[in-house]
């Protein structure tokens, strides 16, 4: 009989397995509406209280998950539609960036995985400003004001040998940022939702959750700062997959370590992160 517990990092899904249950329970508020031409799908949910963070399995906070059929496509305008939807959420979740902030973005995952590549890889492309600002000040951007922007990608403990969470706090020790972006590679629960969704919290990031390799959290708890998450699905677990497209009652136990990317993966990162690291770039700047 199937009896595998389905590991999943998005809220959204979270929700669904919860089925009518949530209609009854206080402590979860659930809004969405419909962004641009494409009409993506954005729903806000919110765990406001200890019973509904226990019975979700997911800390109180706030999650807004984007769901896009054409995330991964080659269609400039329809990327460029998404990093400015991604770039108003993240607005609306932090006010305080109206005013110029220090800004720290850790791109979470394995560089030479290419499935968890998402967090390298939008670092790589992002508006990076520290420097200049401490060698000429501001004014050598010729604008009003602008963000302090650093980025840092902390591999991953089989390489460094330390826990991510180690490498961040002794950067924050000296960087002192305002508040901290993560972005991580997710499980998903749904193939549908396979690198189709972008999830934003305000909670922090348990890194490998997903995929059941727990790692200690990252979140304002643990290091003084805030800590807002960004991620996409890229990978689906393998025994969900067996069991949705069979409807029969086998054992799929042996496939519980074994999670599943698509055969396009490397090139789906490269528009992904493209279109995420974008959507920083215009959430951390002040053009209108």
């Amino acid at each position: 009989m199937f009896n595998h517990t389905i590991r999943t990092d998005l809220a959204l899904e979270a929700r669904e397995n919860m089925g009518q249950e949530i209609e009854q329970m206080n402590g979860i508020r659930v809004s969405e509406y419909y962004s641009g031409k494409n009409k993506n799908k954005v729903t806000k949910v919110m765990i406001c209280s200890k019973n509904a963070e226990k019975a979700m399995g997911k800390p109180m906070g706030t999650y807004v998950t984007i769901e896009a059929a054409q995330l991964s496509e080659d269609d400039e305008g329809d990327n460029r539609e998404l990093s400015e939807c991604l770039a108003k959420e993240l607005k609306r979740m932090l006010p305080e960036l109206s005013k110029e902030q220090s800004v720290l973005v850790v791109g979470l995952g394995n560089r030479e995985v290419t499935a968890d590549a998402l967090g390298p890889q939008v670092t790589d492309q992002l508006h990076i400003t520290r420097h200049i600002i401490k060698i000429y000040g501001r004014a050598a951007y010729g604008e009003g004001k602008v963000h302090e922007i650093s980025s840092l990608e902390p591999g991953v403990m089989a390489k460094t040998g330390m826990e991510t969470v180690e490498i961040i706090r002794g950067v924050v020790k000296d960087v002192k940022p305002d508040l901290i972006f993560v972005v991580d590679a997710l499980a998903a629960r749904s193939i549908h939702r396979l690198n189709r969704t972008i999830q934003i919290s305000d909670t922090g990031i348990w890194p490998g959750s997903g995929v059941g390799n727990h790692r200690h959290p990252l979140s304002k708890e643990s290091l003084g700062v805030p800590v807002v998450a960004i991620g996409v699905p890229t990978v689906v677990d393998a025994a969900t997959v067996a069991r949705d497209a069979s409807n029969l009652n086998h054992d799929f136990a042996e496939l519980k370590n074994m999670y599943l990317a698509g055969k396009d993966i490397d090139a789906v990162i490269r528009k992904v992160s493209f279109t995420i690291s974008e959507g920083i770039n215009i959430a951390l700047s002040f053009e209108e």
